[in-house]
């Protein structure tokens, strides 16, 4: 029986050593390395967004009339710029109309303020009668009213002529337009949708349950098209949907490639934050029912490091097991590694 054990234990010898020696005796492995963060980290719940437009208006007109140029779809245009324009030539004869009168009304007033002029020489030697001075006043006032009426319609025919001409409130892109040249339109009809596509945000909807642990100015990821990023709360809208027990939320957009009406998803805390430890999630191997990853030592030899898996946190992950904040981990090329295998850090990484 003795002697059955100590051949058992010179086989399973003799196949370990070939294998370490092999590990000691390859050459260095190329890899990427990266660091095990030691930090605090809150659980994370992963929601849907999309990137808006903090600026998206229906453009309507100020007066009727019909539409004699419209701008095209997918030009950009800047603040006050033209989108659309109505036809003004029956306000521009109005307003042709509204000016001849004042001036005729001014002309008018030169001439009482002159008669009143001579009449009060008259009274003051006695050859004006006193009723002729009340009546010449009466006119001249009677001509001012009258003057000041025509003044505001000219400044109404000349709004209107303004308003014919519907402009951009902000600077932005045309992505729809409702009419066509040579359409009537009232006053309030749509004219044409204006999308600012540089002031973006994010919009996602949160459950309630995680309001307690949101905040403006939290930092929090937000992965689009397999990239993530940080980016911080802009607005918490502390109004709950009473239906689908959700809030909204408001998010930095900042990264220029994000479209609007892009899907994105983001990652808010649904706990207090704790100190964990956490690795990229390309570190983790999985052989079997085992789950480790392999440590890069002082020597640059790789060592095998039993983990459990904890919460995620979008590009990493905590690790529960024998890491510490700061140790080298292979994240890219662990597949062929051997405990105790030299490595090298790869080109271009």
């Amino acid at each position: 029986m003795k002697l059955r054990t100590l051949l058992n234990t010179m086989i399973l010898t003799a196949m370990l050593l070939p294998m370490h020696a092999w590990a000691q005796s390859a050459p260095p492995a190329p890899v990427a390395i990266d660091e095990a963060r030691l930090d605090i980290f809150s659980a994370a719940l992963w929601v849907s967004g999309t990137v808006i437009s903090r600026n998206d208006a229906h453009i309507g007109a100020e007066t009727d009339g019909r539409i004699i140029w419209v701008v095209e779809v997918g030009q950009r245009i800047g603040a006050g710029e033209a989108v659309a324009r109505v036809d003004d030539a029956d306000l521009r004869l109005e307003l042709e109309d509204n000016r001849a009168r004042l001036e005729s009304l001014k002309a008018q007033q030169r001439y009482l303020k002159n008669n009143l002029e001579r009449l009060n020489q008259l009274a003051e030697s006695n050859n004006a009668a006193v009723n002729q001075l009340d009546e010449a006043r009466a006119d001249l006032d009677m001509t001012a009213q009258e003057i000041r009426r025509a003044e505001v319609a000219v400044a109404q025919a000349q709004r209107r002529i303004a308003q014919s001409q519907v402009v951009a409130p902000f600077s932005g892109v045309v992505v729809e337009r409702m009419v066509e040249l040579g359409e009537f339109v009232r006053r309030g009809s749509e004219v044409a949708r204006l999308v600012d596509t540089e002031n973006r945000e994010i919009r996602a909807q949160a459950p309630l349950t995680v309001s307690a642990f949101i905040r403006e100015g939290l930092e929090v990821s937000v992965e689009h098209q397999n990239r993530a990023s940080l980016s911080p709360v802009k607005r918490v809208i502390p109004v709950g949907d009473e239906r689908s027990r959700m809030f909204e939320v408001r998010i930095a957009a900042d990264d220029p490639s994000w479209v609007v009406g892009s899907p994105v998803r983001v990652a808010l805390p649904n706990s207090d934050p704790r100190q964990m430890v956490a690795v990229p999630r390309d570190a983790l191997v999985l052989r079997g029912d085992e789950i480790f990853v392999l440590r890069v030592t002082s020597d640059n030899t790789v060592e095998k490091v039993n983990v459990a898996t904890g919460i995620g946190l979008g590009s990493l992950i905590e690790v529960i097991g024998n890491v510490s904040g700061g140790d080298r981990v292979v994240t890219r090329g662990a597949e062929r590694l051997q405990p105790g295998q030299e490595v090298v850090l790869a080109k271009g990484t």
